[in-house]
């Protein structure tokens, strides 16, 4: 495995305009900085392993940077990328942050106790469905599993009521799916907890079989909407963010909510997490309790990146399905296990 990062950004705004327009904007418009990834010089700052979509992680920098003047130097990568990279760094890391799209990565890095405990003030923003038992990480953002289907090829009374139902032989070569990413994985890790160690093995297999992997989400809504595929399994917000531009990938399109704490309604949580290896342990817990809390959180609600609000009781985008009404299984983001669902998706020939 290649260690490395995908783009090392210093991000320090301090101007007001452009802290409304990150607001509005996904932060992709808000950002200065260059491309060196050495730590911001002078003054307060902090280096944060950034798994989490950067636009959205952009302008949560751009918010704290304007409201407290720390500087952020931001290392983007994967999930799995910046996981492997902290591993391999240990208690040598120069990072003071860690933020993921999913919590398995999250839970590995747990386990291998490299983590500080989050501040009780920040814990408390957050309800504890969306963050783990243990306190040494809390939920930032989250998204929902869904199944995309062809509105053109499948009708309402003909989708599946459990996502365990997508075993069944007559999906084959029906359902797309990126199963080498992340987010499936980390949907795997929930069927896992759900349903345990027999039932998903058995699934996988018929995974196998039935599912035509792609490389990434974006193109399995692609391949939904050009009836490559009848349905796919993904998170929501790849329609919406579609939607919202061109929608040329998402136009025939609908998507099903499984609910019903079906393992398809798991909604998984982006963590967000110090170092105990951080030097900078204020402004580090700071950055937390600044994403968690009012401002950070509304930066999700008003923004374009579609994932779902879950700290300070701030509302979702009001586009989205709201959480409540999605019916999701109840998880413990600390007991999904990234490792024990790769050694069974390889087992299964799907990794």
């Amino acid at each position: 495995m290649k260690f490395g990062f995908k783009t090392a950004t210093t991000i320090a705004v301090a101007s007001a305009s452009l802290l409304a327009l990150s607001a509005c904007s996904g932060g992709s418009a808000s950002t200065s900085g260059s491309a060196s990834g050495a730590p911001a010089a002078g003054g307060d700052s902090i280096v944060v392993y950034n798994a989490q979509h950067e636009n959205l992680t952009g302008a949560w920098v751009a918010a704290f940077t304007n409201a407290t003047g720390i500087k952020v130097t931001l290392r983007n990568g994967d999930d799995l990328e910046m996981s492997n990279q902290l591993s391999e760094e240990g208690k040598n890391s120069p990072a003071d942050v860690f933020l993921t799209e999913n919590s398995p990565a999250m839970v590995r890095i747990a386990n291998s106790g490299l983590l500080a405990p989050v501040d009780k003030a920040t814990l408390d923003q957050v309800p504890s469905q969306y963050r783990p038992s243990t306190g040494n990480w809390t939920g930032i953002a989250a998204r929902s599993t869904v199944l995309a289907y062809n509105k053109n090829k499948l009708s309402a009374d003909q989708l599946p009521k459990s996502l365990m139902d997508l075993a069944d032989p007559a999906w084959k070569g029906r359902i797309g799916a990126s199963t080498g990413g992340a987010d499936f994985q980390a949907i795997v890790s929930a069927m896992l907890e759900l349903k345990g160690q027999d039932a998903t093995e058995k699934w996988l297999e018929a995974a196998k079989t039935n599912f035509k992997s792609y490389k990434d989400d974006t193109p399995v809504l692609a391949g939904v909407n050009a009836g490559e595929v009848d349905a796919g399994v993904l998170y929501h917000y790849y329609s919406f963010v579609d939607q919202a531009q061109t929608g040329e990938n998402s136009k025939n399109v609908s998507l099903y909510y499984f609910k019903n704490q079906d393992p398809g309604a798991f909604v998984s949580v982006s963590g967000g997490a110090v170092l105990a290896s951080s030097k900078k342990q204020a402004e580090a817990q700071e950055f937390l309790k600044f994403i968690t809390g009012k401002e950070g959180q509304q930066v999700l609600q008003t923004g374009d990146s579609f994932e779902y609000t879950v700290g300070s009781d701030v509302p979702a985008n009001p586009k989205l399905v709201p959480l409540k009404d999605l019916q999701a299984p109840s998880i413990d983001p600390a007991k999904l296990n990234s490792d024990k669902v790769t050694e069974l998706m390889t087992q299964a020939g799907l990794l």
